[in-house]
């Protein structure tokens, strides 16, 4: 662990841990706990939420956390996801292999490997395999873009050894950077960068991280979210530009105002009514492609 990782896990850690306080399983959700997707026990395990009222197969959502690359797993998340099952979706929230212990792109591989599970999985979870979607949040919103961007662009895939089993029918993009800068100066991002690649960022490191560039017309419906306090707002609407230029179904929104200011990744905080309201329009946007 670095110096970085272990100050934003602490960090991170104690204000997410404060948020969530006193929360619990709601009653209508069912829940299934640390499955096993891949080989590591500790890494790459992931839940199952599913709305009780619910019996048969339901669109599946997989969320892909947030956290500087370096921090967070399903149980940080536990509680937005069981949310978001509420609104008649399978949940699917799982741990991914981090940084610095895991270079890029250990993440996004553990990504695809969810997506494999989804349907090998399908009978015993009661997932709709037609409809499957995807959020993601912070870095979570980075890995997903770059997830699409394998599973509709040859050229981008082609740079990894593992492959993109299925494309999203539609995706939620909270929060993210699509576009990440190189920088000389050593502030929070490039220490980030330094944790996450191999070569601790070089030029070509960078680029693979950038889902502008490798984003196509085939690029799957797309609600992209920032709001008022969000540190990475200023890159949302550039992206739904880029999206809505390549003829994406894109939708672009901004939550909050000087007077009221929500932060970075605000819906997760659930007891908040703009969270509310924002996770509300968000399965709304994904229900309209449902077959």
């Amino acid at each position: 662990m670095s110096i970085t990782s272990f100050f934003v896990r602490r960090l991170f850690g104690k204000n997410d841990r404060k948020r969530d306080a006193g929360l619990t399983t709601p009653d209508t959700v069912r829940r299934f706990d640390d499955i096993q997707y891949g080989p590591n026990s500790k890494w790459q395990v992931l839940d199952v939420y599913r709305p009780v009222s619910e019996d048969g197969p339901l669109p599946v959502l997989v969320s892909v956390h947030g956290g500087g690359a370096v921090y967070g797993d399903k149980n940080l998340y536990q509680y937005y996801c069981m949310g978001l099952a509420e609104h008649g979706f399978a949940v699917v929230n799982f741990t991914y292999r981090l940084a610095p212990e895991y270079k890029f792109p250990a993440a996004l591989e553990d990504t695809c490997m969810v997506f494999q599970w989804v349907l090998d999985n399908a009978s015993q979870y009661g997932f709709d395999t037609a409809n499957i979607f995807a959020i993601g949040d912070s870095a979570g919103a980075n890995y997903l873009g770059l997830y699409c961007c394998m599973s509709t662009n040859p050229s981008y895939a082609a740079n990894f050894t593992f492959t993109a089993p299925l494309c999203p029918k539609a995706v939620v993009l909270n929060c993210g950077i699509y576009h990440q800068k190189r920088s000389e100066k050593k502030d929070l991002s490039t220490l980030l960068m330094a944790n996450l690649m191999p070569h601790k960022g070089t030029d070509k490191e960078y680029h693979l991280l950038w889902v502008d560039e490798h984003a196509t017309a085939s690029f799957p419906p797309a609600f992209i979210m920032t709001g008022e306090g969000d540190f990475l707002a200023a890159a949302a609407e550039p992206f739904y530009n880029v999206l809505a230029g390549l003829g994406v179904n894109a939708e672009y929104h901004y939550y909050g105002d000087p007077d009221h200011v929500l932060g970075h990744v605000f819906q997760c905080n659930i007891r908040l009514p703009e969270a509310k309201e924002c996770t509300r329009e968000e399965c709304e946007f994904l229900h309209g492609f449902v077959d």
